[in-house]
């Protein structure tokens, strides 16, 4: 393997070990103590806290008598249940996804969701949670054009009238949610939600959601909770918050508030790393300010769905999109502008997402033949340049500085750029690098199967192991990323029949067998997309190499060498740049030489 292509691999590793250094080790849990009656946490459900005497001195006798009562409002892509006992979510089913078990998908799921609004009135502060309102809707099922209002009423000591308000669209995830009162409260005042959600395993590896499921929040920046499979977290900011997002891996409930946005932002998650059933339980507390109330100006919105870059792009909130991790900011315009769009373009003509990576494979290799190309030539022209070199190392073997002051001077005599063949390798790295972190966040791949892998978006287990390797490896083995090191192996072992060995204290031929034996266990857990677009990279890239080389005359080569060699010689060729680099790098060098030599001679006389 040439020492460019080395070079880029040397970046991805650096890039993977800062990763891995930058996400928060997981820190030793506190036992959970349980006694013979306590509810174990793996079953445990979410429950609003009572207070009869509060609710019973704040809220009218002829609203207290209300029975529970559920509301069923069903679209073309969710189930959504509304409960008279607070007026608000229930449940909300997405009719189009499965769990990683095949059961129905809940992302509000009763039991498991506690969504509480502390409301002040003049006589104190009330859960409107526990109290029931009154509704005139009636069930539906909406097509995809139809609409659905909702409005919940109750009325408090005072005559304080409380209002919520939901519009529920027949196609979307979108749920418009108003409140509003008639009462005389400060304005300075706030209703604070109190929002807790056990998030239950929606994806096959329960440590893996627990490294990612998080809470993001957008003040003038998107934010995050600090994210621990073992740990549990909190966070607050004074900062308004314009929304909040409880994010799964690949699902997303959230709450928008733009134009009053939301104030004493609160944020926690707590996880019991024994749990078998909930992933973590999340909190938001958020206050809405009463001023807004009271004018009938609070105004938010509901977004309940999956984390699809299509859909959450459309969502009218600033920077809402960022719910979907592109890569860093340097990277996330080749997501965004580049494969995203290339991506879902195929999808319109392919069904089969293995085919479609094979597709983005070849359709990316192809744009960047030219590089690739390019990055051949200079390595043919190295190849030529051997002998040379070797002559050059073997003249003074002891004398390093002496070798590469020779070599400078071969490649300004030829016309030759030793980093011509690094630029090309580099230029590829963004889009490597760019497919790291789109593969882990495309919905698209979510139990799309292809070969033996059940889901493109997690690892194929094609051989599950006894025991658990540290290091991100798990407990089995990726076939495809078994294949991925193989085409790496094989491809390091073919440019190293065609590229020089590099002077250095490192074999880099070497080297480059050892690196994708590295990746294998770094990538081992990653998503099997992801994985089998690399081994098809490299196949393509061989192959690509193995066609340009019937096309490469390597007399031509030479002959161009030979005729550079002459006209620098000559002074009859114009240099570039980099010649006229290199010449001042010698002339200093020369400089420097004398210098000591003087410097030498007149100790030796002293």
């Amino acid at each position: 393997m040439d020492k460019n292509f080395i070079i880029g691999l040397v970046l991805i590793m650096l890039m993977l070990i800062g990763y891995q250094i930058l996400v928060p080790k997981p820190v030793e849990p506190t036992p959970v103590e349980q006694t013979q009656t306590s509810t174990p946490k793996a079953t445990a459900t979410l429950s609003a806290p009572t207070d009869s005497s509060d609710i019973a001195s704040q809220i009218s006798d002829t609203v207290a008598s209300i029975t529970p009562q559920d509301l069923v409002i069903e679209t073309q892509d969710t189930r959504v249940v509304f409960t008279n006992k607070g007026g608000v979510l229930k449940e909300v089913l997405l009719k189009k996804y499965k769990t990683f078990d095949q059961k129905p998908l809940y992302l509000i799921s009763e039991n498991h969701n506690n969504f509480q609004i502390d409301f002040p009135t003049p006589t104190g502060d009330v859960k409107l949670t526990n109290a029931y309102f009154s509704t005139d809707s009636k069930d539906k099922q909406l097509s995809e054009k139809d609409s659905a209002v909702i409005t919940y009423k109750t009325t408090l000591k005072n005559n304080q009238v409380v209002e919520q308000t939901y519009v529920v669209r027949g196609s979307g995830y979108v749920i418009d949610y108003s409140i509003k009162s008639n009462g005389t409260v400060p304005g300075d005042k706030s209703a604070v939600i109190n929002w807790k959600n056990d998030l239950l395993q929606l994806e096959n590896d329960m440590h893996k959601n627990r490294e990612v499921v998080t809470i993001n929040y957008y003040t003038d920046e998107l934010l995050s909770l600090p994210t621990s499979p073992a740990s549990n977290e909190a966070e607050k900011t004074a900062d308004p918050v314009k929304w909040f997002t409880i994010k799964h891996k690949y699902f997303l409930a959230g709450l928008i508030s733009e134009k009053h946005p939301f104030n004493n932002v609160a944020l926690s998650a707590d996880v019991n790393p024994n749990d078998s059933v909930i992933v973590k339980t999340m909190g938001v507390s958020a206050g809405i300010p009463m001023a807004a109330i009271q004018k009938g100006e609070a105004n938010m919105q509901f977004f309940l769905g999956p984390n699809d870059y299509h859909l959450v792009d459309k969502v009218k909130a600033e920077n809402f999109d960022q719910n979907v991790y592109l890569g860093y900011a340097f990277l996330k315009p080749i997501n965004k502008f580049f494969l995203v769009p290339l991506f879902n373009f195929l999808e319109k003509f392919v069904s089969n997402y293995g085919l479609l990576i094979i597709l983005l494979v070849l359709f990316v290799k192809t744009l960047l033949t030219p590089l690739t190309y390019k990055s051949y030539i200079s390595m043919a022209k190295m190849k030529l340049l051997a002998p040379e070199l070797e002559q050059i190392r073997n003249q003074n073997p002891d004398d390093m500085a002496k070798q590469q002051q020779d070599q400078m001077k071969l490649y300004q005599q030829v016309g030759v750029s030793p980093l011509s063949g690094c630029i090309p390798v580099l230029a590829t790295m963004p889009i490597l690098f760019s497919l790291f972190f789109l593969f882990p966040n495309l919905i698209e791949l979510r139990q799309q199967s292809f070969l033996w892998a059940p889901d493109l978006s997690t690892y194929d287990s094609f051989i599950k192991l006894p025991f658990t390797v540290p290091f991100g490896v798990g407990n089995h083995i990726s076939l495809f990323t078994v294949l991925m090191t193989a085409s790496s192996i094989g491809y390091a072992y073919y440019n190293n029949q065609i590229t020089p060995t590099q002077p250095g204290p490192v074999n880099m031929k070497v080297l480059g067998y050892i690196m994708p034996l590295m990746f294998m266990f770094v990538l081992n857990s990653f998503p099997a997309g992801l994985t089998f677009y690399y081994f098809v990279s490299n196949i393509v890239t061989i192959a690509q190499q193995l066609l340009i080389k019937r096309f490469v005359n390597e007399d031509k080569i030479r002959a161009i060498l030979d005729e550079n060699r002459r006209k620098n010689a000559n002074g009859e060729k114009k240099q570039t740049k980099f010649q006229k680099y290199l010449e001042k790098s010698l002339q200093a060098a020369e400089e420097a030489k004398k210098k000591q030599a003087e410097l030498e001679k007149r100790a030796k006389k002293k």
